[in-house]
């Protein structure tokens, strides 16, 4: 190395100019960068440490073009690229509530919902010329149904507020049964306390659509009874674990039929609809615009499916809160003439105190459900 003898150096540990060859100087400067061959860069007795500057010029190297990856990638490290985010919500746990937009509301006073029925008429007769005549006594019962007390309750800080950008919350507003057209459409949120708003409405409603179908004040004193609960057994055809035949439909509805009522929907779970189905293909050879034959619903609501009875079509919607449990399974047939939400206060927007740097609201609704007349109704249980 006599050639580098005369390079102009301060000292030990200074960097001077070198000329190495293009395949030498790879693999030293990837170390030492510019540093003089031979030159000593740790010794402490001559209180020289190079290593700080030699880690320095080494990540110079390093980055010396800037790169999508430079600080780091996606939000991780000190990333140089910004990260837009998508303004788009989506509700992985949205579900339809078409038994809130297809069961009549009907406004009521009173913390209580009650309703007379009448349960036995005196008998019509027959009797000779100038027999006598004596009355018969019709029998009534009185029904009064507790109204309950749903809520949603929200909170959004200060901060949040100020510094939220504006989202879309993707299936927020929710008709229909989820069958034919897209029943979800979207609600754009300008701000975090709109956005609070319009989750909690919507959990609201999916609320209110499991108590129409599962409450059960027994369990929870808190809740209305809903259709499994007041339907009970009324006309009910236990298949205690068996398949679900055509037979057994044109049963239950039937049965309806011949206690008074004129089903006009039917309710099921998802698997219960596949299973009829298959029982429509199998036996009758329909197609599937074949089970769509006076499917139609008001406000909105379609199905693909209506089943062809003796008291006329049944359009039969699915509902997420029904169980697909083999041998739990069912389907209940529904004269809604006879269905009603009774309620005291519909959905309504109130706020609550400030306590913080923030502010809080709720949600709430004042209602029961009164299946008037159980008896215009009938179900099969315990499908397979």
């Amino acid at each position: 190395m006599e050639e580098y003898k005369n390079i102009p150096t301060s000292g030990p540990g200074s960097v001077g100019t070198l000329s190495i060859e293009p395949d030498q100087k790879n693999v030293y400067s990837h170390s030492f960068g510019m540093l003089r061959d031979k030159t000593p860069y740790v010794d402490h007795w001559m209180g020289t440490d190079l290593r700080p500057r030699l880690k320095a010029l080494y990540n110079r190297g390093v980055h010396k073009a800037l790169t999508t990856q430079t600080g780091g990638a996606g939000t991780a490290g000190t990333a140089m690229i910004q990260v837009y985010l998508d303004p788009r919500i989506v509700d992985i746990t949205r579900k339809e509530t078409p038994l809130v937009e297809l069961i009549p509301r009907v406004s009521n006073q009173g913390m209580t919902a009650d309703f007379n029925r009448l349960t036995n008429k005196g008998s019509a007769f027959t009797a000779a010329e100038d027999g006598s005549l004596n009355e018969a006594n019709d029998t009534y019962e009185r029904v009064s149904k507790q109204i309950k007390f749903l809520y949603a309750v929200g909170r959004v800080t200060g901060p949040a507020q100020a510094a939220q950008s504006s989202f879309i919350l993707q299936g927020a507003l929710a008709t229909g049964t989820g069958l034919n057209e897209n029943p979800f459409s979207s609600a754009v949120a300008p701000n975090a306390r709109q956005l609070e708003v319009v989750t909690k409405a919507r959990a609201l409603r999916e609320k209110e659509e499991d108590l129409i179908i599962n409450g059960d004040s027994s369990t929870d004193s808190t809740e209305f009874d809903g259709i499994v609960k007041q339907q009970s057994t009324t006309n009910v055809i236990d298949l205690s674990g068996a398949s679900l035949t055509w037979d057994d439909i044109e049963t239950a509805a039937r049965t309806a039929f011949d206690a008074g009522g004129r089903p006009k929907i039917a309710v099921a779970s998802s698997s219960v609809i596949q299973d009829i189905r298959t029982i429509m293909i199998d036996t009758f050879k329909f197609g599937p615009a074949d089970m769509r034959v006076g499917a139609e619903l008001p406000f909105g609501v379609s199905t693909n499916l209506a089943l062809q009875t003796l008291v006329g079509a049944i359009p039969v919607i699915p509902s997420r809160f029904l169980s697909n449990t083999s041998g739990a399974k069912q389907i209940y047939f529904l004269d809604v003439d006879q269905i009603e939400m009774r309620v005291l206060l519909d959905m309504t927007f109130q706020e609550l105190a400030i306590t913080n740097d923030s502010q809080k609201f709720m949600l709430k609704i004042y209602e029961t459900l009164a299946l008037r007349a159980p008896e215009f109704n009938s179900f099969i249980d315990n499908i397979a």
